[in-house]
């Protein structure tokens, strides 16, 4: 058996949504020196919904998978609904993750969350900071103890 989902390996080998919005809205980049991967996601927004989302991600197979898992997830959304987007539904929407994989699932989330606070401060749009935890502490906090969503 494979430590990895079918779903894990499409959207390693197929993944969605790759590339550069050269004229995003936001843009959220996060990354983790414990494992190397960097991801950048690249936001359009039109009326409060994401109309377009592309992402660049430097790292292993997980990191690409969840990269084009979240921004599957978000893409449509409102921008409220997009920040409800956790480590784990990215997980459990590609049928899980090997435990020590679980980090590429956090940065999914922080790359999400990075891209609209970017796009909120780009906008002077007034932002709650509790809604943005990922976002704000990235640079700050090592998120790896907190794979389970905790």
């Amino acid at each position: 058996m494979s430590l990895y989902s079918e779903k894990v390996m499409d959207h390693f080998r197929n993944p969605r949504n790759v590339g550069i919005i050269e004229d995003a809205d936001g843009v959220g980049e996060v990354g983790n020196a414990k494992c190397g991967d960097i991801m950048k996601m690249y936001i359009k927004v039109r009326d409060g919904i994401i109309v377009d989302v592309k992402f660049e991600t430097f790292g292993c197979g997980s990191a690409i998978a969840t990269s084009s898992m979240a921004t599957e997830m978000i893409k449509g959304k409102s921008l409220d609904e997009a920040l409800t987007l956790t480590n784990k539904a990215v997980t459990e929407a590609l049928g899980g993750l090997p435990a020590y994989k679980l980090h590429c699932s956090v940065l999914a989330e922080q790359a999400v969350q990075a891209a609209i606070l970017d796009y909120y401060k780009r906008n002077g749009v007034p932002y709650d900071e509790a809604k943005f935890p990922c976002a704000l502490c990235a640079h700050e906090h090592d998120h790896t103890a907190d794979e389970d969503g905790e």
